[in-house]
């Protein structure tokens, strides 16, 4: 029979540094979701930074909190009642539920129940996913605003972010000083095929352009495509990487050579490491993205991409101003709630 279970859940919207400006929003601040789950005596911690609002096909964070508690945690209740014990972290990606929301909310239970596993067996994220690769990082920064860019330290590559607009002389130099190889992000906000290709030839004076990064809507794998046939660098889609069946849609017509698989999107850590797999067994080029994580969740993410990609991905120091949000511990993902959360009553208190 399944012991006491137990869920906290806090919201806690933390300050980006260095805001960023993307085509649909300006990033200053970032809501955080922070899941505690306690299970026969063991806790467990999760985090996910879902979106202040609905964009470009994610839910926004109010959403995220309605399903973890009207569906995503009645589902673990359910299961562990029937079969007597709590489920294992890998099952929870099979709660999903076509509602946008599921993926995230289901994200974030997973990641709570796997850091309660591991805290069980005094593990940490590491000895799950041992590192194979040296797995270099990318920065990001905006080139639709004046905000002061980070320093790149160890990055091997740079994500900017673009619209349809022309960028001034300006900006482009300073995005050459960085030295380092270029991803144009366009966040689903490109007009047309001509506006992307006339984006990239501008670029191509000025930085070395290795990808262009979601210029059309998620689903819109025809434009993209043909985007792909046209261009003399590489298509990379990220809000249109989603599911396994996104995957061979987009090797299927050739809609582009790299894929971003985020975590919380596709469902959580056991879905992106299949997806990691099937992307690199299709000829795609994958990395992991992610940007808003604490360093709680940038440590996990970190551990996956060392385990299994190559490419430069969103897995350096998170540019947050979350110091007050987590304290230190060895197991696990290396964090427990801190004094920042520990001040702030929960959104959710269940018990079983």
């Amino acid at each position: 029979m399944v012991g006491q279970m137990r869920a906290r859940l806090w919201r806690h919207d933390v300050r980006l540094l260095s805001p960023v400006t993307s085509a649909a929003l300006v990033h200053a601040s970032r809501p955080h979701l922070f899941l505690e789950m306690e299970l026969e005596g063991v806790v467990g911690f999760g985090e996910i930074s879902p979106q202040p609002v609905n964009v470009n096909g994610d839910p926004g964070c109010d959403e995220v909190v309605a399903e973890l508690e009207n569906f995503t945690l009645r589902q673990i209740v359910e299961v562990a009642k029937r079969e007597g014990t709590s489920p294992h972290w890998t099952r929870v990606t099979h709660f999903a539920g076509s509602r946008r929301a599921s993926y995230f909310a289901c994200t974030l239970l997973e990641m709570a129940l796997l850091d309660a596993h591991l805290r069980a067996h005094h593990l940490t994220i590491e000895r799950l996913w041992p590192s194979q690769y040296e797995t270099p990082s990318q920065i990001t920064v905006s080139l639709l605003d004046d905000n002061v860019w980070a320093p790149s330290g160890r990055a091997e590559r740079v994500r900017a972010k673009v619209s349809s607009s022309p960028v001034s002389e300006e900006k482009w130099h300073r995005l050459a000083q960085l030295g380092l190889p270029v991803v144009l992000d366009f966040n689903c906000s490109a007009a047309s095929i001509q506006d992307v290709a006339t984006l990239v030839a501008a670029a191509q004076s000025h930085v070395n352009v290795t990808a262009v990064e979601q210029p059309f809507s998620p689903g819109n794998v025809v434009e993209h495509a043909r985007l792909a046939r046209m261009l003399d660098v590489a298509v990379s889609l990220d809000e249109g990487v989603r599911h396994r069946r996104d995957l061979e849609q987009i090797a299927r017509y050739g809609a582009a050579r790299m894929v971003c698989v985020k975590p919380a999107r596709v469902g959580g850590y056991a879905q992106a490491r299949t997806m990691i797999e099937q992307g690199e067994q299709l000829g795609l080029e994958v990395y992991l993205g992610g940007y808003f994580e604490t360093p709680l969740g940038r440590r996990a993410n970190r551990a996956l991409a060392r385990h299994l990609v190559t490419s430069p991905s969103d897995i350096g120091d998170a540019d947050l101003d979350a110091a007050e949000s987590l304290a230190s511990d060895p197991w696990g993902y290396g964090y427990i709630p801190g004094a920042a959360l520990a001040a702030t009553a929960p959104l959710l208190n269940w018990e079983w």
